[in-house]
């Protein structure tokens, strides 16, 4: 009778039903995980925005998570390159290997832009298959939302409606903010501005402005000394609106950069949780737009 009274226990205590565990490799993937699983998805995200995504060690930590998970939510177009493929081997998790429906590469479902016509190692750090950087074009979110959700319909087929229903609502509220923001942003068609990274190219192109210089001298190399002063000069010919860095970067090149040119030196979120205001994919866009437009200004 003891024993059935503590089986009983046990099944109240239980949860209805085993939460879908999510191994998102960077802020973007996590938050749009949360937005499609709801109380059903228990989301693990294995960087953050202060990060640099191209320069992640494959921590012990990692591999811990990414052993218990249901289905990992990636970037790819070899963002991950440097960190996932170990973290996965080590994992011994195989639902969630390569090929395996536990494995989701955002990158297949979105439209990537700036692929190289050939790749060489004097290039710099110059991805093959496209610029990797896509969560910031909203339609690539839209389009990587539909495919997350039939995705995660696979891994958790039980509660495949409520994933369904969840993605519907998202799109539509998306839908409307995308709208706004396009409205919100008009003056920023045709500023000039000069980036740190190339992580911000589906961004400029999705609001139209124009890129007239980049701190890194190639892809992935540090700004140098050398580069700095003829950024200076082309400027001073050509003069940009602004310099914008991402919240992972150096903040000095841009500083110095937009001293000298008289122009704001524009701190952005770049993903979820780079700025106070970005604690999800609404918040990311409501408070980039602004932080441009008050650099446009």
């Amino acid at each position: 009778m003891r024993l059935l009274f503590s089986l009983l226990l046990c099944l109240a205590c239980a949860p209805a039903w085993a939460a879908l565990e999510v191994f998102a490799c960077t802020p973007e993937w996590g938050a749009l995980a949360r937005e499609l699983g709801g109380d059903k998805a228990n989301v693990y995200t294995a960087t953050t925005a202060l990060q640099d995504p191209h320069r992640i060690e494959a921590r012990p930590s990692l591999i811990a998570r990414a052993r218990r998970a249901d289905l990992v939510v990636c970037t790819g177009a070899e963002l991950e390159v440097g960190w996932l493929p170990l973290v996965l081997a080590q994992s011994g998790n195989e639902k969630i290997q390569r090929g395996q429906p536990g494995y989701f590469e955002a990158a297949t479902a979105a439209r990537l832009i700036e692929i190289p016509a050939y790749v060489d190692r004097a290039m710099g750090d110059v991805h093959p298959g496209g610029n990797p950087h896509l969560h910031l074009d909203p339609q690539n979110i839209a389009r990587v939302a539909k495919a997350l959700a039939q995705r995660m319909e696979v891994a958790d087929a039980q509660s495949a409606s409520y994933y369904l229903e969840r993605e519907l609502a998202f799109q539509a509220r998306w839908r409307e903010a995308t709208a706004r923001w396009e409205r919100e942003a008009a003056p920023l068609r045709g500023v000039p501005l000069v980036v740190y990274h190339k992580d911000l190219s589906y961004l400029i192109a999705w609001l139209g402005m124009r890129e007239v210089g980049t701190l890194e001298p190639k892809p992935g190399l540090p700004p140098t000394t050398a580069h700095l002063a003829s950024l200076l000069e082309q400027l001073q010919k050509a003069p940009a609106k602004m310099v914008v860095r991402s919240a992972y970067n150096d903040p000095r090149p841009a500083e110095w950069l937009a001293q000298q040119a008289k122009v704001p030196a524009v701190l952005l979120p770049f993903t979820v949780g780079g700025t106070e205001r970005a604690k999800d994919l609404f918040g990311l866009y409501e408070d980039t737009i602004q932080r441009l437009l008050a650099g446009a200004r």
